[in-house]
């Protein structure tokens, strides 16, 4: 009997890719075959995301191209969107199950007896609050790097937010186990890892509450990563995304000093301005964010420092923006990651009054969009003449690989196939039409 197959789609972080990749393995134990998206198979597996208002729209979209590919497929829809909206997922044509986050990782369980029926899609999404448990999971397919997942969850209450909706409390994994994926990995030949989490640098919580206390945190961020960097076989440990009042003097100087840590922090900052971040519940004031870019210079002056801002957050006036755009502008950091505030149901920011135009809001969007092309070529720019060590990849443009210097400058030379999955020295030259960095092989490394 031919075994079924199963292909995936995935939307949103580098967390979901992990996760994808993680169910795509209890597939494979399950004696799936498992393919690629657009070859036609027999269950279709969407992981989506929540953080924008556009999930509704790309899981329609989804769930019609896979059954353009194979019209008699099984349709199964999971993530934070199936978890927030199951019933409205299950109303889409075409989807025949959806899994909420505790039931996700059990996937297999629910599939087996499936059939493909007209009518509404079946549900298995109970509360966020059962979701308890640190399932493990890791990215492998791409040779070059792996996502690795080593915290879930967020207790922080942000105003603006649906994850601690769709994710439930923060949970970690312990470091012994993170050190033994780590260690798997190596083995698998990827030379770079890429921590993820909801909010990584509360990497330490424990995974229920019992009788009311919380367990004493075991290891904190600090910890996992000094003991992260002594795992032989990877050269390079990246890390995703952390808060800035968890991002200590502590963590910068260790990755300062570290040899396999990378220089490239991405810092979310959400605004400029204090009292938007009231507002927003965020647990910081903009000096202290301030603070943090001026300790990362300090230390690693050739260090990426990417940011992410919200623009159009209710009550946010004219001069709150410019106050946030000065800010940004006055900040040495290298990108910006700019959302356009959406209003997200059940979060405290929906019921705010005095919310932006949506007009008003794209144009103060495009305004930092343009702000961050500046920042990125300026950062570009600082480097070009230097030699860098780069990660090579494949790319799609023929004759061509690209890869990233240790500080995440994107750089594109003449394919090479022996390079592929090498850290070589290269001088960088000139930025290309695509904001690529040209750059020339220093000397053979094979």
């Amino acid at each position: 009997m031919t075994p079924k197959t199963v292909a995936f789609y995935t939307l949103g972080c580098k967390l979901n890719y992990s996760e994808t990749s993680a169910i795509g393995r209890l597939f494979e134990e399950g004696g799936y075959g498992v393919v690629n998206f657009n070859e036609g198979a027999d269950i279709y597996v969407i992981n989506t995301c929540s953080v924008t208002d556009f999930a509704d729209r790309k899981c329609r979209k989804v769930v019609r191209q896979a059954l353009r590919q194979a019209p008699h497929a099984n349709v199964v829809v999971v993530g934070c969107y199936a978890q927030l909206k199951p019933q409205e997922i299950a109303e889409i044509p075409g989807v025949d199950l959806v899994l909420g986050a505790a039931e996700k990782f059990r996937i297999l369980d629910y599939v087996d007896d499936l059939s493909k029926a007209p009518g509404k899609g079946l549900v298995h999404a109970g509360e966020v609050q059962e979701a308890r448990d640190f399932v493990n999971a890791f990215s492998f397919g791409d040779r070059t790097r792996s996502f690795l997942k080593v915290q879930d969850g967020c207790d922080y209450k942000c105003s603006f937010c649906t994850i601690p909706l769709a994710r439930g409390k923060s949970r970690s994994d312990t470091v012994e186990n993170v050190i033994a994926n780590a260690r798997k990995i190596a083995e698998m030949g990827v030379k770079e890892i890429v921590l993820t989490g909801v909010n990584l640098g509360d990497f330490g919580n424990g995974t229920e509450v019992i009788e009311g206390v919380k367990p004493k945190k075991e290891a904190m961020f600090i910890d996992l990563i000094r003991e992260l960097d002594k795992v032989e076989g990877i050269e390079r440990f990246r890390i995703s995304s952390i808060e800035p009042n968890l991002l200590t003097d502590e963590v910068i100087e260790f990755v300062a000093a570290s040899q396999r840590f990378v220089p490239h922090f991405h810092v979310p900052l959400q605004s400029g301005n204090d009292k938007q971040l009231k507002a927003m519940r965020r647990r910081y004031k903009r000096d202290l964010y301030a603070s943090r870019v001026a300790k990362i210079k300090e230390l690693m002056p050739h260090c990426c420092i990417g940011v992410d801002v919200i623009v159009g957050f209710p009550g946010e006036t004219e001069e709150d923006f410019l106050e946030t755009y000065r800010f940004v502008n006055e900040l040495d950091i290298s990108y910006l990651h700019v959302f356009t505030y959406s209003e997200r149901e059940n979060t405290l920011a929906a019921e705010m009054p005095d919310p932006v135009p949506m007009h008003e809001r794209r144009r103060r969007n495009e305004m930092l969009r343009i702000l961050s092309e500046k920042k990125k070529r300026y950062f570009y720019n600082q480097h070009l003449n230097t030699a860098k060590n780069v990660l090579f990849e494949n790319s799609k443009q023929a004759g061509i690989m690209t890869g990233f210097t240790d500080n995440y400058i994107k750089i594109s030379a003449p394919y090479d196939p022996l390079l592929i999955n090498e850290i070589g020295e290269v001088n960088l030259q000139k930025i290309d039409n695509d904001g690529n960095v040209k750059a020339s092989i220093l000397a053979e490394i094979y």
